[in-house]
């Protein structure tokens, strides 16, 4: 399958909700996406933004930290914290470039972000990215890893823990399933980068450890399984009383 094969599969008829209170630039990004082949819808409010996510779930939602009514941090928060919506991607977008606020989106369930003023085509290229992971793990041979209590479905992106079901966030779900699908090998955070997050995102360090935080804490009675390998990176290790991953 060529690039342009790829694309076509990545953006056919996938769903995008953009949630952003400044109106030109709202719409110039709409624009841009239908052109690109994705089925568009928009508001300019935090609560009807929401309000419009849980009516009809898109594939992906790019959403705004400021904005009134409700914040987009508050939303990617209320967002994960429902299963319905917890595995949909999202990309803050916003005027901040502070690392402690690129930090407490991604906390709080961002899968990527992108700071403003930014170029369309670096904001399709995540886009396109994410798709690109999520197809490429669907047309994975090995549709199941399993480890002790830790079962994931790669195909239909389902974690589960003692057979409870893991609210991930998708860049979360590529993290476990990259550790897990390595056997205890360590990856490096260069590694898990390029396994969960894709080349074209700009991430750093602090980025990797923030979402391995969260994802710890998700995990619950798994959660020291994802080790930390001082100065190299993560793996995963259930203990010799668990099994190996299959």
């Amino acid at each position: 399958m060529n690039f342009l094969e790829l694309k076509s599969r990545c953006s056919a008829k996938k769903s995008i909700i953009i949630v952003e209170d400044e109106r030109d630039m709202a719409d110039l990004v709409a624009a841009r996406l239908r052109r690109e082949g994705y089925k568009v819808a928009l508001t300019y409010d935090g609560i009807a933004g929401l309000e419009l996510i849980r009516s009809q779930p898109p594939d992906l939602v790019l959403l705004d930290i400021m904005l009134p009514g409700m914040d987009g941090i508050d939303i990617a928060k209320t967002l994960r914290d429902d299963p319905r919506t917890a595995g949909i991607p999202i990309i803050m977008l916003t005027a901040k470039s502070e690392e402690s606020d690129i930090v407490v989106g991604l906390k709080f369930g961002a899968d990527d972000y992108v700071t403003k003023p930014f170029s369309m085509s670096v904001l399709t290229a995540r886009i396109d990215a994410i798709f690109r992971r999520i197809l490429s793990q669907g047309d994975s041979d090995k549709a199941m890893l399993k480890t002790g209590p830790l079962l994931i479905d790669l195909q239909r992106y389902v974690v589960k823990v003692d057979n409870k079901p893991l609210a991930l966030t998708t860049t979360e779900f590529k993290l476990l399933a990259a550790l897990v699908a390595a056997k205890g090998r360590v990856l490096t955070r260069s590694q898990l980068m390029d396994h969960a997050i894709g080349l074209t995102a700009v991430v750093n360090d602090r980025t990797m450890d923030v979402h391995i935080t969260t994802l710890r804490r998700k995990l619950g009675k798994a959660r020291d399984y994802v080790q930390t390998v001082r100065g190299v990176g993560y793996k995963f290790d259930p203990g010799p009383t668990e099994g190996d991953a299959t």
